[in-house]
């Protein structure tokens, strides 16, 4: 009697088990293909989320390259206290995490060689919807030239749109992670 290899004894069964072998390889890259899309692809509006790095009150300023944005949308941070409204310079980014933090909207611009009708139109933005967790801050660590900023939400701006500029802070606003 002559001993048959197991794969030559069973071929359907072997074949069985490869194509559900393969099925099973095609769910799980794409359920990664999706996760990772569902990470860079806008919510709406062109509006960024990106995972939330937490929100752990340090003693310690937290070096900015921790983030994973710039602007930061969450992370640890010192728990800064900083007023809502305009402010002629930039803000730590513990200050704007903390103000995240409790729900505020954060307009940012980066204009290195002036853009004095731009940030007029923003005060505008600030002025109409009223500066209650709302902050306006030239930041000039990022890539654009403007960027909204709620927790965990990105919108970056080549140029100013305002209805885009107001539908994020209507949606964002008062979105409080604090205890």
């Amino acid at each position: 009697m002559s001993i048959v290899p197991y794969q030559t004894a069973h071929p359907a069964r072997r074949n069985k088990l490869l194509l559900l072998a393969f099925v099973i390889l095609v769910i799980v890259v794409s359920s990664t293909a999706l996760a990772v899309a569902a990470l860079l692809t806008p919510e709406k509006n062109d509006v960024r989320i990106l995972p939330d790095m937490g929100r752990r009150h340090v003693q310690v300023q937290v070096a900015s390259d921790v983030y994973i944005s710039h602007p930061p949308t969450s992370g640890p941070h010192m728990p800064e206290e900083v007023s809502w409204g305009e402010h002629a310079t930039t803000l730590s980014d513990a200050a704007q995490l903390h103000a995240l933090e409790r729900g505020a909207v954060i307009l940012h611009y980066n204009c290195p060689d002036g853009c004095a009708a731009d940030v007029e139109t923003l005060r505008g933005i600030l002025n109409d919807a009223g500066t209650e967790q709302l902050i306006l801050h030239p930041y000039t660590n990022m890539d654009d030239r403007f960027a909204v900023t709620a927790w965990t939400r990105l919108l970056a701006l080549d140029a100013i749109d305002r209805e885009l500029i107001v539908d994020f802070i209507e949606d964002y606003r008062g979105t409080v992670r604090e205890d």
